[in-house]
């Protein structure tokens, strides 16, 4: 007859024989203390309890934990540097200490090890299993019990299996009954922490879920027979990863993430190339395009020779095309496409030509609405086609419930989406994925999974109440904690409802008229530095760009940064962030619903320097007119102090280019 276990929960009679087991960061600041007594851990900062002892374990069926026994606490550390070929900063640290607990238990040939790891910027643990046969896991034990619930102030999305598509919100911890992670935190003694996971292969996702007794613990996404996971019984499991920070910004310089991730996989990186990008994207959400053949298709031949000319014009790498392929007509229904084959008036030869032509990736799209089982039987054949274009990015889709009754995030979904990953990696594919898994630095390991949408994006301004300033003043300190997000900013054309009252215009289909977005030019530009991204969309219609003077920022912008820093900034209050990409340097700032002035120093410039910063700001009537903006041009150095002026939902973003180069005027 089979047994649960629960592991861990036999282990009270060796608390004398075993004491508490402390392990601390490089620094002296972090501590993780783990009490083999009653099999918990709990984590300090400065000497003050910031989690008080909280449960570790896993549950499974098959074996009985009766008679475990402990074997070597094994302790080291490393301290080296890392580089990768793309991301927020290319070279990294990577400083730990750490400490492996060795548990045996003879009778059933099982072992398990604990191995918990401290750094400056932050603490995490997993557990290795050694078992004879594959395990049945119903549970995860791990618990987050806060040291003060009523007074740490938190921000997260609620728990959910299907989507990360949903509000913020800001609520003490002992008010959240659940949420996902990233689930970030500010104590009464003002530390800024996040919650989260990394290294997430071959398991479900975990979101945090209060239980029958009032505690916070891990809740793992099941199967549609209510199993968590069935594993091998060699077996390692994600990381549980809690980032620690004095202010709102540490956080954001946080590499704790991608350091606990294994070095990359792909041994030629040659290829992975960050890319500006536009495409027929925008109008397919307001309605003046759609993703099926007719009157008002947005793939089509001349639609895609446009858009190439467009990107070769403003140099802009690639230009993204949805709706191509035949199959659109089933959405709703049966939700089957063709992933190789064009709709009839998408002459792909032609457009894959032209682009090579004129130096232009050319990007697919391929969306699943969900049938996995039909894209997977797909996979080889439509990436092979791909890469016989010349194809080296590709967006993924999957809006939609998955077909069977799996869950996105089960271990069904994680490991469907690790299985496009590496086959997209073979054909030298870049990806983009919208409905994902969420991040958790995998991108190390698998460099071609450049970004992931994971949160309410650009569209939901096109349909819905829209996304807040506050919003997007708390995505740097949330879900960007976890990696780049393509988020498709830039919208210029903001009050697109006046578009109903304009002749000149294409009808306009849906609720869309009362539909606008909820900040400033400005800002919109900015976004582009805030919301980090290595392919980095132009979002809006080709024609609102079109001799638009503000639009020279993001034809000067790079994408393939080397090195960020968050200036400053408060959850959902404001957020002030800078890029370097080569020798140039990109500043995005952003407020939330209130008027804010912030003296900004200029010390991350390179010292001895002359920059030509271009400044483009909110203009004295941004507030009235979210359109208007100013454009400045003044020298600074790295002495000088910036003054950001930003209107209520406004912004301010700035270029600073070497005095020695030149550049012509739009």
């Amino acid at each position: 007859m089979k047994k649960t276990f629960f592991l861990f929960a036999a282990a009270a009679a060796l608390a004398a024989c075993h004491p508490s087991t402390v392990l601390t960061s490089p620094d002296g600041r972090n501590t993780l203390a783990f009490d083999p007594a009653t099999m918990t851990y709990a984590v300090l900062r400065d000497g003050d309890t910031l989690v008080r002892p909280s449960a570790l374990g896993i549950a499974a069926r098959e074996v009985s934990f009766s008679g475990f026994r402990f074997g070597t606490v094994r302790r080291t550390s490393a301290d080296r540097e890392w580089s990768q070929p793309w991301g927020e900063n290319k070279h990294l640290r990577d400083h730990y200490r750490e400490m492996t607990v060795e548990l045996h238990n003879i009778e059933d040939r099982i072992g398990l090890t604990l191995r918990f790891r401290a750094y400056d910027d932050g603490v995490a643990w997993r557990y290795e299993l050694d078992a004879p046969d594959s395990l049945t896991v119903t549970d995860e034990l791990t618990e987050f019990r806060f040291a003060d619930e009523a007074a740490t102030l938190s921000w997260s999305i609620p728990g959910n299996f299907e989507t990360y598509e949903l509000q913020y919100r800001e609520l003490p911890v002992a008010e959240v009954a659940d949420a996902n992670t990233p689930f970030t935190f500010r104590t009464a003694r003002g530390i800024y922490g996040s919650i989260h996971e990394a290294a997430l292969y071959d398991w479900p996702e975990m979101v945090l879920r209060r239980d029958g007794r009032g505690v916070l613990k891990a809740d793992l996404a099941p199967l549609p027979d209510g199993i968590k996971a069935y594993i091998p019984g060699r077996f390692t499991t994600p990381w549980r990863t809690i980032q620690l920070g004095d202010k709102a910004v540490d956080l954001i310089h946080s590499s704790l993430i991608l350091n606990l991730n294994e070095p990359s996989k792909i041994a030629d990186t040659s290829w992975l190339k960050p890319q500006k990008y536009v495409g027929v994207w925008w109008g397919m959400h307001l309605g003046t395009q759609v993703w099926t053949m007719g009157p008002r298709h947005g793939a089509t031949t001349e639609n895609a020779l446009r858009h190439i000319d467009f990107a070769a014009a403003n140099d802009i790498q690639g230009v993204l095309f949805e709706g191509w392929n035949r199959g659109w007509e089933n959405w709703g229904g049966s939700q089957h496409f063709d992933y190789a084959e064009p709709y009839a008036d998408f002459d792909l030869e032609r457009i894959a030509a032209y682009a090579r032509e004129k130096g232009v990736e050319l990007w697919m799209h391929a969306e699943t609405g969900g049938n996995i089982p039909e894209f997977e039987e797909q996979m080889e054949r439509a990436f092979a086609r791909y890469a016989e274009l010349g194809v080296h990015t590709l967006k993924t889709g999957y809006a939609g419930g998955f077909k069977g009754g799996y869950l996105h995030h089960s271990q069904y979904g994680v490991q469907h989406y690790q299985r496009v990953v590496e086959t997209a990696a073979r054909y030298g594919i870049m990806l983009d994925v919208h409905e994902p898994i969420k991040e958790t630095g995998i991108r190390r390991t698998w460099p071609n999974m450049m970004t992931r949408e994971g949160a309410r994006g650009m569209e939901w301004n096109a349909w819905s109440e829209g996304n807040s300033a506050e919003y997007l003043c708390t995505l740097p300190f949330v879900r960007l904690l976890s990696g780049p997000m393509d988020y498709t900013p830039g919208i210029f054309d903001l009050d697109y409802s006046r578009a109903k009252a304009d002749p000149g215009r294409i009808e306009w289909n849906g609720p869309n008229g009362h539909c606008r977005i909820k900040t400033t030019l400005a800002r919109q530009i900015a976004n582009w530095v805030i919301i980090y991204s290595p392919l980095q969309m132009a979002a809006d219609l080709i024609e609102n760009y079109e001799g638009h003077p503000a639009f020279r920022f993001f034809r000067d912008f790079d994408a393939d940064c080397d090195r960020s820093e968050a200036l400053q900034g408060e959850i959902g209050d404001y957020i002030v962030l800078a890029r370097r990409a080569g020798d140039r340097w990109f500043l995005g700032a952003g407020t939330n619903g209130e008027t804010r002035t912030l003296a900004q120093p200029l010390s991350f410039l390179d010292d001895g320097v002359a920059y030509t910063a271009t400044i483009y700001a909110d203009a004295p009537d941004s507030g009235e007119n979210p359109e208007a903006y100013r454009i400045e041009k003044r020298t600074v150095t790295s002495a000088d102090t910036l003054e950001i002026t930003m209107a209520a939902r406004g912004g301010q973003a700035v270029t600073f280019i070497p005095e020695k180069q030149r550049y012509e005027t739009f």
